[in-house]
Order: C-alpha cells, then structure tokens, then sequence
C-alpha cells in the first residue's frame, strides 16, 4: 500500500507591461548568472549563513491559511506576539497563489495590502519573512483558473503569469527591511510535475530564480521542496537544486521519507534524518560546507507519544546543528482549528495552542533557540561521501544508514 503524503491530506504581450527585463517572459531563456554560494545576503543584520537562525512555519489561529480572504490584524499580532515570545527572529508564511492572483494579467491589491500590513506587524517584532509564493500542494485543490494541466514548467502564458505576479508583490515587499526573501514554492513537484525528466524543471526553476533575483537582489530567496528530489528524481534534480539555491532548503519528515518505519522517534533513523539529508544535498552540490536551512520539520503525537516530541525535537536539532545546518523552522507555529475540515495529525503539530499558550515543545524550542540563535554556525570541514549512484528510496536510505553509522 503506498504511503499517504501530507499534501494529499488537505482539500483544500506581458513583457512590456510587467517592466521587467524580455528575457523573462520567454519560457526557453536560460539564466545570465549561476549563484555562487555565499554571494547572496539580505540587507538586514543577522540574515546570514554563517549564523543560527530560529523561525517558524506561521498558521494563523484564525482562519488557517485562508486569513488571506478574512485578514484580521488583531488576531494576527496576537500570533506574532506568541511567536516572538519564544524568541524566533524569522517565520514563512505561505500566500495562496489563487487567492493574490485569480486572473491571469491581475493580481490583486487587497491580498498585497494585507502582505503589506503582515510584514509591518512582523517588523514591529523583530522578525524577518520569507515568503513562499507559488504553494504547490496547498493549493492543489486551488490551482488558477489559467492553469494548463501538463504545461506548468513550459508555457510561455503560465510563466508570464507567474512574473506578473512576483513583480508585483515584490513591488510590496522591497521596502520592508524584514523581507527575507521569496521561497519560490511549497513542495511544487507533488502538484506540478515533469516526474523523471528534471531538464524541464531544472530549466524553470533557473528562470524563476532569474526573475527572483532580478527583482530582488541581495534577498535570500529558495525553492522548498520535500524530500523527493532527494531521495529520487522528481521534476528537478538534486544536483541542479543543491548548486542553484544559495541555500538549500530541506523539509524533512520522518512519516514521509520512510525514516519512522526504520526505528522508533528517537532511534537514529528519526532523529539524525535532518542532519543526514543535510550531508545527502551537500554530496550533490559537491560541498561539504553548502549553507543548508531546515525549513520544514516536525512532529505529530499520531506518530509518537506527545511527551516524546521535545525530545525528538532536541535530537534532531542537536544533530543538525551538529552537522553543520544553519537555519530552523520547525512545522508550525500555532495548531488549526478543528472547525476546519483536514486529517487528524494536522491539528497539533504547532508549538502553540489556538489561545496562544505555549505548549512543551514550544518551550523546548525556545530554550534551543535561545542557547543557539546568533551563534556561528560550526562548518561540516570533513570529506563527504559521493551522492548514491542509483537513485531510489532504498539506494538513498542504504546511503543515508551508511552515513549515520560514520556518524
């Protein structure tokens, strides 16, 4: 039986008119530059690779994602309130793409304004946003009306579409000194996929990165994929991923990647999971000091005793920080409101309850956060292990159990 994926859970003439550069607008047009690692830094203080960074993914007590349409600030500060009181610096926060952009040539200006008025709260707390823009399967049930099924990664019309609205939110975004950067999408190969033939991924995601950066230069901005282009070609490469990103980006979760059904949660297969597909992106980038950000992980009391989840939480940040992995953000700041019709696990996986009270993991992050945020982060400066030559779930986890039995 296969497994269940998280996503599957929830049901839930432009060139001249953007003002952006021709090339853009072209479906086949290949980047100028190659980012090299390291180059790339925000304008901010303390946005760096070289130093913890503790953030989360934000879930809105009210209205979950869907705030975009029902935006009340009130609530909103109260959450950000909660969030800067375990002392995070940063959190991601997902916009709905149907919702920022329904028409193909409009986006509209209450969902930017709102973005706007998110951003000024989060600054009023000292905490930076990435923005995650084109949110892949949390939106599967959303796509836009223009979407052409099968042609995501090569229409010229859908890639118009998508610079239009960059280009407009990031007109939103520059002047914020808080803006982290863009996260280009959520997980995106399980909503549009190529499968095997990662040429056609590789190529969009050089351009996406292109207009990302033209737009926004000096931001830090990524592609949060799940563990597929990792572990098994999925849409785009591993190498193309680990070399393109100025850091990668990593969600692990150990019901997905199989790691659960390899030992219990605090057996090594679980908790050194982050730091090992952290050592698995760095062999396909061909670096073993490849900045790496855990941008997704977390724990759900159906997959094990909720005293057990601070523990979990401890080992495997422990061991990530350990292995050299430079950015946190755990999955998610607050629970959802079971009014909302989703799985189970969903409900509590956040670090704090819907009448933003702290729950034990959330202080278990805290006190990482506050003996690690700020510190330099200790570089992996040993030889790394070739990359798995066949790329399979089982090659990848023999290699992955090789590599923690070094460890």
């Amino acid at each position: 039986m296969q497994d269940l994926n998280r996503r599957d859970f929830l049901g839930a003439g432009l060139g001249a008119m953007l003002g952006a550069p021709a090339f853009l607008a072209q479906a086949g047009a290949p980047p100028d530059t190659e980012v090299k690692r390291g180059e790339q830094s925000t304008q901010s203080s303390g946005k760096t690779f070289q130093r913890h960074r503790f953030g989360v993914n934000y879930t809105p007590t009210k209205s979950w994602l869907f705030f975009w349409n029902d935006f009340d600030a009130d609530s909103v500060a109260r959450d950000l309130d909660a969030i800067a009181s375990l002392g995070m610096d940063h959190f991601r926060i997902l916009a709905m793409w149907p919702y920022f952009q329904p028409n193909r040539t409009w986006v509209s200006p209450g969902h930017l304004n709102r973005l706007e008025q998110l951003m000024r709260l989060g600054a009023q707390r000292n905490l930076d946003v990435c923005v995650c823009m084109l949110n892949g399967w949390i939106t599967k049930k959303l796509q836009p009306v223009y979407d052409e099924p099968g042609q995501f990664y090569t229409s010229p019309n859908l890639f118009a579409a998508q610079t239009l609205y960059f280009t407009e939110v990031s007109k939103a975004l520059r002047g914020h000194a808080n803006f982290l950067g863009f996260d280009i999408g959520n997980e995106m190969n399980c909503c549009w996929s190529t499968g095997r033939d990662t040429a056609v991924g590789d190529a969009w995601l050089d351009r996406i990165m292109t207009l990302t950066e033209t737009l926004c230069p000096g931001q830090t901005h990524v592609m949060g994929v799940d563990h597929q282009p990792w572990f098994y070609p999925e849409t785009f490469s591993a190498e193309r991923l680990a070399r393109r990103l100025p850091i990668v980006a990593l969600h692990c979760w150990i019901r997905y990647t199989g790691a659960h059904g390899r030992g219990g949660p605090l057996d090594p297969p679980c908790v050194k999971l982050a730091a090992g597909m952290a050592a698995l992106a760095r062999a396909f980038a061909g670096d073993p000091a490849k900045p790496i950000w855990l941008q997704e992980y977390g724990a759900s009391a159906e997959w094990m005793d909720e005293k057990a989840i601070p523990r979990f939480m401890e080992a495997t940040t422990q061991a990530a920080i350990g292995e050299g992995v430079a950015w946190f953000t755990w999955w998610a700041s607050h629970d959802v409101d079971r009014q909302l019709e989703f799985s189970s696990l969903e409900y509590e996986l956040g670090l704090i309850t819907l009448d933003n009270k702290v729950k034990d993991r959330g202080r278990m992050f805290k006190s990482i956060a506050e003996q690690y945020r700020g510190k330099p982060v200790t570089p992996r400066s040993s030889s790394i292990l070739p990359p798995p030559q066949e790329r399979s779930m089982e090659s990848t986890w023999k290699w992955l159990l090789e590599w923690m039995g070094q460890r």
